[in-house]
């Protein structure tokens, strides 16, 4: 099976998949980047849905790359008789989903095979199949994919399958479209039409980004085009990632649906974009952050769909083996009804945010947060399960608390600083007080660090953030103390683990790999307290860990030194970014600290 760090992305800002170095696309769902899956090999084996494009018998490519600023993948094969490329994309939708291969010949003559499963529902339904000259059309029950190319594809062990062989100057498309299976057909279109299409697309799109230059041009660029992948253009929702249940760790029990968007992505999500220029996603990411936390403010959940669905039901698909016997296979999230109190600072957070950055000022964006700063003045005190989603006992979570400070701090300087009605002086008390309660519960005097939670030992990474969300400076001791209490007790390798799995009590068993978006927050505390040179370094090895495309995912194992978890990752590639940007403008950067033009990268 590939290695996680073996995929790459395309998509069409709605749906997306997964394709190997080997060819073969085994991660797809269609109509919806939440839709159940049409191909699931990445979770099982090639029973459970692909498609392969390759020349028989020659495994992984010789090489492979998106083409320049684009979400456009070639992979390369040379073969002993010459060489072939096959061109991958999705175009940006007009009605029907589409993925687009386009064999080429580079040089010589290569033979070719290809070899299309499609298995609705995870892999659990195999479609009825009719073929025709140029077509092949798969349905079952509202699913319906219609298969064209030129060459002639045939049945075979459940599996349409064609040999052909390709020349050079040859460029052979292959065309697969999903559609419901009520309706018409979409019409036919031209495969090269298309492809300079979404070539257009992506240079356009990343020509807006004017403000990303620098040393780290080409890393940040390729993170920014990942998370418009991850955009569902409908709605302005980013997912965390497009996968579900690839694991934390080989074997173990810790695979989650990531298909959806957290609250907590959104004040990253936001610096992330303006500080590239991106206005306008920001934008229609705020848009979509207000419509999902609309209504009773007890409501608010940490994720949503990217439609603002709130019911995420949490099941286990026993068909699948999981990927590399990594059991259970889990779609839905049951998370999203845990109480996690940092989600409402971090949303208060990125709306303030937008408000200085000048990109949301309306009335009905305000009285949503004076509902939701309400809400949290009232349950603070509360123990809840953490950032981390927790699945023990709840805690007083140090984080939990910062965040509440940071909602409180946000809204009353809201008030003075935009004349906005709302009790200012009221919540400055609050700020205060959340703030002395943080310093005398959650931290250790004895160790000089910050603790993950009140009257316990152990260490949590995102404590890391405090001086990042304004709580305290980066050249405080207590900052600086925590910081090296970090680095001797949760890193290894240079990279930074969310926390101890054995000693958290979290409610599952099984460990974790290194956590990449914490270690990003390392590089972040680092240049907070003046140590550049260390966290220039550390910034730099992190690159390092990209795929040869330059994706990450959300884990890292030091010791298989390999990538882990869900892939590829928004939480890894946002603070990528937010790095970036500080190590280039060499100001150390807070979330309460507006994007400007000077700021940007």
């Amino acid at each position: 099976m590939a290695r996680i760090e073996d995929y790459a992305l395309i998509g069409d800002l709605q749906a997306a998949a997964l394709v190997s170095n080997t060819g073969s696309i085994d991660w797809l769902c269609l109509p919806r980047l939440d839709s159940p899956a049409c191909f699931a090999a990445l979770l099982d084996a090639p029973r459970a849905g692909r498609w392969l494009l390759a020349p028989p018998g020659e495994g992984k490519s010789t090489s492979r790359r998106y083409q320049g600023d684009t979400l456009i993948l070639e992979t390369e094969w040379v073969t002993p008789t010459g060489t072939v490329r096959v061109i991958d994309f999705m175009p940006p939708r007009e009605k029907a989903p589409d993925v687009i291969r386009i064999v080429e010949g580079v040089s010589g003559s290569v033979e070719m095979y290809s070899e299309l499963k499609v298995r609705f529902d995870y892999g659990s339904i195999i479609p009825w199949v009719r073929h025709y000259a140029e077509h092949m059309y798969a349905v079952a029950g509202p699913d319906a994919i219609r298969f064209s190319s030129p060459i002639r594809n045939f049945g075979k062990n459940w599996a349409t399958v064609a040999n052909f062989t390709v020349q050079e100057g040859d460029r052979i498309p292959f065309v697969l479209t999903w559609y419901p299976s009520q309706e018409k057909e979409p019409a036919l279109f031209s495969a090269e039409s298309a492809y300079q299409d979404t070539l257009s697309f992506w240079k356009e799109w990343v020509s807006q980004g004017q403000h990303v230059t620098g040393p780290y041009r080409d890393a940040v660029t390729r993170s920014l085009i990942t998370l418009k992948a991850l955009t569902y253009a409908p709605t302005g929702g980013i997912v965390a990632a497009p996968t579900t249940s690839l694991p934390e760790k080989i074997g173990g029990p810790r695979n989650w649906d990531y298909r959806y968007c957290w609250l907590r992505d959104s004040s990253y999500t936001l610096q992330a974009l303006l500080a590239a220029g991106y206005e306008s996603e920001a934008r229609e990411w705020r848009e979509w952050l207000l419509r999902a936390v609309a209504g009773d403010p007890a409501d608010l959940q940490i994720m949503y769909s990217i439609d603002g669905t709130r019911r995420l039901p949490e099941s286990e698909l026993s068909w699948l083996s999981g990927y590399e016997d990594s059991r259970p296979v889990r779609v839905g999230n049951a998370a999203s009804q845990q109480l996690q109190l940092d989600v409402w600072g971090e949303t208060l957070d990125g709306l303030n945010l937008a408000r200085d950055s000048g990109i949301g000022t309306h009335d009905d964006a305000w009285d949503i947060q004076v509902a939701l700063m309400n809400h949290l003045e009232g349950n603070w005190q509360q123990p809840d399960n953490g950032l981390w989603e927790m699945r023990g006992d709840p805690r007083h979570f140090t984080h939990s608390k910062v965040m509440a400070w940071v909602a409180a701090d946000r809204m009353s300087r809201s008030v003075k600083k935009y004349q906005l009605w709302g009790p200012g002086e009221r919540w400055e008390k609050l700020r205060d007080t959340i703030k002395a309660e943080v310093l005398q519960k959650g931290y250790d005097a004895e160790r000089n660090t910050f603790t993950q939670s009140y009257g316990r030992p152990e260490l949590d990474a995102s404590l890391l953030l405090i001086p990042r969300v304004g709580f305290l400076p980066g050249s405080d001791s207590r900052v600086e103390g925590t910081i090296q209490a970090i680095r001797n007790e949760l890193s290894e390798d240079g990279m930074v683990r969310r926390y101890q799995t054995e000693k958290s009590g979290d409610g599952l068993s099984g460990g974790e790999g290194m956590f990449i978006a914490c270690s990003f927050w390392m590089v972040d505390a680092l240049h907070s307290a003046g140590h550049r040179r260390e966290s220039t370094q550390l910034f730099e090895r992190l690159l390092e860990l990209r795929n040869d495309v330059g994706l990450l995912s959300e884990e890292w194992d030091p010791v298989e030194q390999r990538q882990l978890g869900n892939m590829p990752q928004a939480f890894s590639h946002f603070p990528l970014v937010t790095s970036a940007l500080q190590l280039h403008t060499g100001r150390a950067h807070r979330s309460d600290q507006s994007i400007t033009r000077e700021t940007r990268l």
